[in-house]
């Protein structure tokens, strides 16, 4: 693609994201997303693949059908109460729309469905994209409206997210598919947390994107696409490879890593909120998921063969190298020491 045409959608899609974290009416925050879901359409078809073009017909209509909800929700709220503003939603009706329409925005258990097979279709980079920056509006909305939807949703919501996110993980050869169910069960914990502690809810998303970002620069450095080609990643980078497998487990939130953080958190936080039945269903479904970074843990160190492979000397070619991907895995993996800091900065 022309350089100068990425530049022209780029910018229109960090002007999309922008527009709405930073609207305070409906209509105009409703703009930002709809210029953010044009932006990147561009960005999806670019490979001219019948799968990258599947992939874009099927985000379109989902994302359009979300933001029809998302009007009509704000439409509805405005012809009862009068009022245009984002912190004002008082009808139920509105508020169980908007919950939804959200909720299909960011890829929220029931209506996941679409965002396995869109990221199965697109190039590493633009997977990058959905899955990280393609998440800030929706999920700033959602977060300004917290006290707003409706309550029975979100944790119905979050608790299909937590366990058909480790669920549809599991026996998937896919590493893009892997990333999108990885997806799915972290936001569960973020909606989970949502009603109590908004603070919370930000911190994870943080971590979450520092820690997606880092996973899927690893895939395109490496060119791995699925986990028989992660098994022989060592031999391209070993280094790499040994700290992009702390990465992953740190994505399962296993201690002393970065990853450990905000499960540890949310869960001190629903035992606070006498949510024992609730904290313990969304730690046991976390184990699902650590199941298949494990998986792909043992695919990275212990599957390598003793000589050298015969059909590839991809280890022999000059290696991409980006230039965040050592702050990035450094945030993923040593922030757990910074958490007095991070507790003082939310009270």
């Amino acid at each position: 693609m022309n350089p100068y045409t990425m530049s022209i959608f780029l910018s229109s899609l960090s002007a999309g994201t922008i527009i709405t974290i930073s609207s305070y009416h409906w209509f105009l925050a409703w703009i930002g997303l709809e210029i953010n879901t044009m932006a990147i359409i561009p960005l999806m078809i670019k490979l001219h693949h019948p799968r990258a073009t599947e992939a874009t017909t099927k985000y379109f209509l989902t994302q359009a059908s979300a933001s029809a909800l998302i009007l009509f929700s704000s439409l509805i709220n405005a012809w009862s109460t009068g009022e245009w503003t984002i912190m004002e939603i008082q009808n139920p009706l509105s508020s169980i729309i908007i919950t939804t329409g959200l909720a299909i925005k960011l890829g929220l258990a029931p209506f996941h469905l679409w965002l396995p097979d869109v990221l199965q279709g697109l190039d590493m980079m633009t997977c990058l994209i959905l899955s990280t920056w393609q998440k800030i509006a929706p999920m700033a909305l959602i977060i300004q409206l917290n006290h707003c939807l409706n309550f029975e949703m979100l944790i119905i919501m979050a608790i299909l997210s937590t366990v058909l996110g480790g669920w549809g993980g599991l026996n998937q050869p896919q590493l893009r598919k892997i990333m999108a169910y990885s997806s799915i069960a972290h936001l569960g914990w973020m909606i989970m947390i949502l009603p109590f502690s908004s603070s919370l809810t930000l911190l994870n998303f943080l971590i979450y994107l520092t820690m997606t970002s880092t996973m899927f620069m690893t895939f395109f450095i490496t060119k791995s696409g699925n986990i028989n080609s992660m098994s022989i990643s060592w031999i391209k980078s070993p280094l790499l490879m040994a700290v992009m497998m702390t990465t992953l487990l740190s994505l399962g939130g296993l201690p002393p890593l970065s990853g450990f953080m905000p499960k540890w958190l949310i869960i001190q936080e629903l035992v606070k909120q006498n949510m024992m039945t609730m904290a313990t269903i969304i730690a046991l479904s976390s184990l699902i998921s650590l199941f298949f970074y494990l998986r792909l843990s043992y695919s990275i160190s212990l599957t390598t063969p003793p000589t050298p492979s015969n059909f590839s000397v991809s280890w022999r070619l000059k290696p991409q190298t980006l230039l965040y991907t050592s702050y990035t895995l450094m945030l993923s993996t040593m922030l757990l020491p910074m958490t007095p800091l991070m507790l003082n900065m939310m009270i």
